[in-house]
């Protein structure tokens, strides 16, 4: 991918491949500045950092009450949430629209921040609920003997100690929102339109610019490394927590 983004189409075609060939980035400056990938991907940021922020902020409060508290329709609250998740999105793809469309929402980013938040809330609820629940309920009880309210236990003593799950369902969210790719093509047009719907977009006709594809790939690619790498430490202790009993 990364090598055919710095070939010519001329290059890109021929066969046998090329592997040393002079690279340029002709494609890169077309994609990025004449064909609007660069507004795309400011849009894929804007939509996937809000809707992995909410996801957090509605997830980590609801996950705490299904850890730590027992109350009526609890089991069916839970899967309630998991089974939102379990949805094929393509079934969700003609509802969608006609309803953005009806509410003049179409083309816009709060519509696809919301679609994909209902996909990402359960991961962060599934996810973080497990890690509350690794958490002694020993410590909630000496917390609250010190007069500590609710709020403080679960903001100060148990959720520092689940950021390890935190982070996990923080990448997992961020990921499914960067690189959704059949909502971003339905629900938008040129204001919100999404990285992936735009390589999608070169797609057209007989002439295939496969610099500019790779290019644009490539671009979508570097978000989630950098992302991932700055929560690596996190993401492994949270998939390697509770391997060993």
């Amino acid at each position: 991918m990364v090598t055919t983004s710095l070939k010519t189409q001329v290059v890109a075609l021929e066969a046998p491949p090329v592997w040393l060939f002079e690279p340029t980035l002709d494609n890169y400056r077309e994609a990025l500045f004449e064909d609007g990938v660069l507004q795309t991907l400011i849009n894929s940021l804007i939509i996937a950092i809000s809707t992995t922020a909410l996801a957090l902020v509605l997830g980590i409060p609801a996950a705490f009450a299904l850890a730590r508290f027992e109350f009526r329709g609890k089991k069916d609250l839970w899967f309630w949430f998991i089974t939102n998740r379990m949805i094929s999105p393509i079934v969700l793809a003609l509802p969608f629209f006609l309803i953005a469309r009806n509410l003049n929402l179409l083309d816009r980013h709060i519509t696809l921040i919301l679609i994909y938040l209902t996909f990402n809330l359960p991961i962060v609820i599934w996810i973080v609920t497990d890690q509350f629940r690794g958490i002694p309920i020993e410590l909630d009880e000496a917390a609250r003997m010190e007069g500590a309210s609710q709020f403080t236990i679960m903001s100060k003593i148990c959720l520092p100690l689940a950021m390890p799950g935190v982070a996990v369902s923080a990448i997992f969210s961020f990921i499914f929102s960067w690189n959704e790719l059949m909502f971003g093509l339905v629900l938008t047009r040129t204001d919100a339109k999404t990285a992936p719907a735009m390589a999608v977009s070169f797609m057209e006709g007989y002439n295939l610019p496969y610099g500019k594809i790779m290019a644009t790939s490539t671009l979508i690619v570097i978000p989630v490394l950098i992302f991932a790498l700055i929560a690596s430490k996190q993401l492994v202790r949270g998939l390697t927590m509770g391997a060993v009993k």
